[in-house]
């Protein structure tokens, strides 16, 4: 019998024979239930809240008033004037004011602060958008940029909403080019003020939250001149409104009007014509000017300075991250819950089949519940890295670049997986999912700009691509190529890399025994290897492709890195997926009942094996899988979907959203009803 054989084999005595949680599995296994055989998902449930379990669940009871909901057929202005309003709601909670110092009102609570913010998009994007412009970028900006005259000046109006703002850091003309942005504030000695320019049209500050009506004031990046010097970019606080909602003199702006989706806030563009501003305006924690106009800052590299001041506002990101993935969960639920019920053509013996028995629609919709686990573990984790830097626990600049780092993966990855969710769900609901009532397209216009804003996810990702390389650079500094090798050849369990002289990496994964071809690939170390190794072998090609362009001209140098850029991404985005695998197997390593964990497990193991059919080209190229282990994937994945399948409504249920979340009727139970009763018309006849 030839090795093909022999594992086809092996794949039909996994998957027609199943044993432990696969025999165990009833007709449909719901929320709630919890027995020694089968899976308890209220502990699943209880796992998915998090290291802030009462905040999250207090954030998600306050989601559920009416008055806090998306309203469409509300005019542009009075829906904005809506969304404003609800702000107030929010504030009243107490949650907006967490991060901040106590004598600020706050408990310096930074990841409780933005685990309650998650749960809005539960209730209305547009409002989640609003809370983060005020009090995630104005006010952490003052708090986090500003030093302590300007929290005792500027603080408690933000945080109380007696000052509503902007955030106004992005420019038409440079987007998240933020170092080159064009807007100036030159020092004047003379009066001991920064005079703020907007010098063309390209860098009018654009797409501003709050900016086109509620804003009275801005914290407005630009580049900071003194004694003739340039100082890099720097954030001012900037007076634009008076009492009145007029502006300023020297003030100007426009309504960006409406847009694809969240128009529940006031987007906007502002622009300077020589607006003075008083010296001490300045946010100077990184960089300051004496009156006599001498420039002084803690940070002596003004690259290090720019990244030190735009991480500390890394909270954006973190959020967004959170926020996707919670928008991901409520459309797979809405799905999950409307295709266990919809009944589409005859079966076998006649009866309409439910649509998530066919195996497509098993396909469609499970891999992204894998994927909506994985992130769910993934974002716990950034959250308590994120509180540990801000709440001064693990504050060093070590820690802060590796969040930043892990923040820019999560957010593009989660934000991907929000958009691709939605939509995959919106398509699997057919016409039901078209309608508005249901709420996919609101949640795919919303969501659409989150992939976006702080950050574009192509952007992010050139970044933890470049950080990818100089940890590479920095572990093989000075060494031979011949310790390269070898040092790589060990990290990643034998092979060699493909790469500045090596050879192409061979078969990586051992057999393991003649069922090994079927069940390794359910094995965890396994899977790392996998991950791991797409995540190497492609930083070390990269490295050896880009080593020239030391010794190139800066033109030749660029395209070198040009052509480069699109293996960069995709490196970055493997190295996102490693990490969110490696989070969710870290989540599930402490369930202790045994039909809980092998369930949490399967989902593990669906996501891994959806990722890695996602880049089977790219392991066949470089012969790290076989074409029989590749076969491999594609059946083993598709038998974990088969034995999930009844364990479906149970798992997406624990994601803990009730209908008043959800406010989607297919969602609500109705169409099981119509089914019932469709049933028991023909059966009559």
């Amino acid at each position: 019998m030839s090795n093909e054989q022999s594992t086809a084999d092996t794949f039909t005595t996994e998957f027609e024979e199943p044993s432990g949680l696969e025999a165990a599995a009833p007709e449909v296994a719901t929320a709630g239930a919890a027995s020694p055989d089968v899976p308890d998902f209220e502990a699943v449930a209880d796992l998915l809240l998090g290291s802030w379990k009462d905040i999250r669940l207090d954030a998600r009871r306050r989601m559920l008033d009416p008055e806090l909901h998306y309203r469409e057929e509300l005019p542009l202005a009075e829906r904005r004037a809506l969304v404003t309003e609800r702000l107030h709601a929010l504030l009243r909670s107490g949650a907006p004011r967490l991060p901040f110092p106590s004598e600020h009102g706050g408990s310096n609570d930074a990841g409780g602060n933005l685990v309650a913010f998650e749960e809005i998009v539960t209730a209305d994007p547009s409002l989640q958008i609003k809370a983060g412009v005020q009090w995630g970028l104005f006010t952490a900006a003052i708090l986090h940029l500003g030093t302590a005259t300007h929290h005792e000046r500027f603080l408690d109006d933000a945080v109380e909403l007696r000052v509503l703002g902007s955030f106004a850091m992005t420019e038409t003309g440079h987007g998240s080019d933020v170092a080159s942005i064009a807007t100036t504030a030159t020092y004047d000695p003379d009066t001991e003020e920064f005079v703020l320019h907007t010098p063309f049209r390209g860098a009018w500050k654009d797409y501003l939250g709050n900016a086109a009506v509620d804003a009275k004031a801005a914290v407005v990046f630009a580049q900071l001149e003194t004694r003739g010097e340039r100082h890099g970019v720097h954030a001012f606080y900037v007076p634009i409104r008076d009492e009145d909602g007029n502006f300023l003199p020297g003030v100007g702006g426009e309504d960006d009007g409406p847009k694809a989706g969240l128009n529940g806030v006031d987007n906007g563009r502002l622009h300077f014509s020589s607006v003075r501003i008083p010296r001490t305006n300045l946010l100077n924690r990184y960089g300051d000017v004496a009156p006599d106009g001498t420039y002084s800052s803690p940070i002596a590299s003004q690259g290090r300075r720019f990244f030190t001041m735009l991480g500390t506002l890394v909270q954006g990101r973190v959020s967004l991250a959170g926020s996707a993935v919670a928008g991901a969960k409520v459309a797979l639920q809405i799905a999950v819950r409307y295709g266990d019920q919809r009944r589409q053509f005859p079966g076998a013996g006649g009866e309409e089949q439910v649509l998530l028995d066919y195996q497509r629609h098993q396909r469609r919709l499970l891999p992204r519940v894998a994927a909506a686990y994985a992130a769910t573990f993934t974002q716990d984790e950034l959250l308590l890295a994120f509180h540990e830097v801000f709440s001064g626990a693990r504050d060093t600049d070590e820690t802060r670049q590796d969040l930043e780092t892990f923040a820019a993966a999560a957010k593009a990855e989660a934000t991907w997986l929000a958009l691709d969710t939605v939509q995959e769900c919106r398509e699997a609901c057919g016409g039901a999912g078209y309608l508005a009532e249901n709420r996919f397209g609101q949640l795919r216009s919303d969501l659409d700009v989150y992939a976006t804003f702080e950050g574009d996810n192509t952007v992010l990702l050139q970044l933890v691509g470049k950080r990818l390389l100089a940890d590479y650079a920095k572990k093989f500094k000075g060494a031979s190529p011949v310790t390269v090798a070898g040092t790589l050849a060990k990290s990643i369990g034998g092979g060699a890399l493909a790469a500045a002289g090596l050879t192409a990496l061979s078969q990586r994964i051992a057999d393991r025994g003649a069922t090994g071809s079927a069940r390794s690939l359910r094995d965890p170390e396994v899977q790392e290897r996998l991950l791991s190794s797409r995540v190497e072998i492609a930083v070390a090609e990269l490295a050896a492709r880009l080593r020239p362009a030391g010794k190139l001209a800066p033109a030749e140098a660029a395209a070198l890195v040009g052509r480069s850029q699109h293996e960069l991404i995709e490196t970055a985005r493997a190295y996102s997926r490693l990490r969110q695998w490696q989070a969710f197997t870290r989540g599930i390593a402490g369930v202790e009942h045994e039909p809980t964990r092998e369930l949490l497990a399967q989902l593990r193991d669906v996501f891994a094996l959806d990722m890695i059919e996602r880049d089977l080209a790219w392991y066949l190229v470089r012969g790290v899988l076989s074409a029989q282990r590749a076969r491999a994937v594609t059946a083993t994945l598709d038998g974990l979907l088969a034995a999930l399948r009844p364990y479906a409504v149970g798992i997406v249920d624990a994601f803990g959203y009730e209908q008043g979340h959800l406010r989607a009727p297919i969602a609500s139970d109705a169409e099981g009803r119509r089914q019932d009763e469709a049933r028991a018309t023909f059966a009559a006849r």
